[in-house]
């Protein structure tokens, strides 16, 4: 019994490192590469399944390898929920299983595969299954995450930028409601219908603003056109600000001392 207990315990240490990215050895790596690439394939499968004569054609071959991939996905999750008693502190067969399915990651691998079986009870086998919960289906993408260190690393740059960018995004914010505003009043007399209210005209000032210029709405006053012409000069340094902060972020990412790339702790 004590021999089957600890090659039962072993086999849970095992299995928890094969299906964390980074452990495990090259099994391990062959297991990460296979289910990245099989999530890079669902969401090239959604793509094909937006254009009506692939799908109409290609229907059963999209709906069979939706439901393998789920069953891949399925034992995926089933596996990490049962070797998570072998992570420090989530022992506990129940309680620390519960802990561990509440964590984000465990979430979204949930969220990846319950809108099929959703799907199932719903509709059984038909064919809406497959167009009805193409959306939710994006959740795999989220899955990818796990496999990619540069998210972690943007995550990180993130934390570390996040009250510059809400200054610099509540800056941005103002400049748009009080330029919109401003030029309600100049131009809702001469144009009515463009600048019909102030939310409406939040239109041009995010146009405007973000240097895109689509040219539906455009001032046509003098008045109106000297604001629209600040507003624009402004835009160009204000709204570029955010890429600037993120961009000065990964320049000190870069010269910190290595990191973990899973925790993202720094590395003695």
């Amino acid at each position: 019994m004590v021999r089957i207990g600890s090659g039962y315990r072993a086999a849970k240490r095992t299995t928890h490192r094969l299906l964390t990215v980074g452990k495990g050895g090259r099994v391990a790596g062959a297991v990460d590469v296979f289910i990245a690439g099989l999530i890079v394939a669902n969401l090239v499968a959604v793509a094909l399944g937006t254009v009506d004569p692939v799908f109409d054609r290609y229907r059963g071959l999209l709906y069979r390898f939706n439901a393998v991939s789920v069953g891949v996905f399925t034992v995926e999750y089933g596996l990490r929920v049962w070797s998570a008693t072998a992570v420090d502190g989530y022992d506990h067969p129940v309680f620390g299983r519960l802990r561990f399915m509440a964590r984000p990651e465990c979430l979204v691998d949930l969220l990846a595969i319950a809108p099929f079986y959703v799907g199932i009870a719903l509709f059984g086998g038909d064919g809406r299954l497959l167009r009805g919960f193409r959306l939710v289906r994006f959740f795999r993408l989220a899955k990818l995450v796990r496999y990619t260190d540069s998210v972690a690393r943007f995550e990180r740059v993130l934390r570390r930028k996040t009250d510059d960018l809400v200054v610099a995004l509540g800056g941005t914010t103002l400049l748009v409601v009080c330029s919109s505003s401003l030029l309600y009043f100049v131009e809702h007399e001469a144009q009515p219908e463009a600048f019909s209210s102030i939310p409406a005209a939040l239109w041009w000032g995010v146009v405007t603003l973000t240097t895109v210029g689509y040219g539906d709405v455009y001032p046509v006053t003098p008045l109106g056109k000297l604001l629209g012409g600040l507003v624009a000069v402004l835009g160009t340094g204000l709204v570029a600000l955010p890429a600037s902060i993120l961009a000065s972020g990964f320049i000190h990412d870069d010269t910190e001392p290595s990191r973990c790339p899973h925790c993202g702790e720094a590395i003695e």
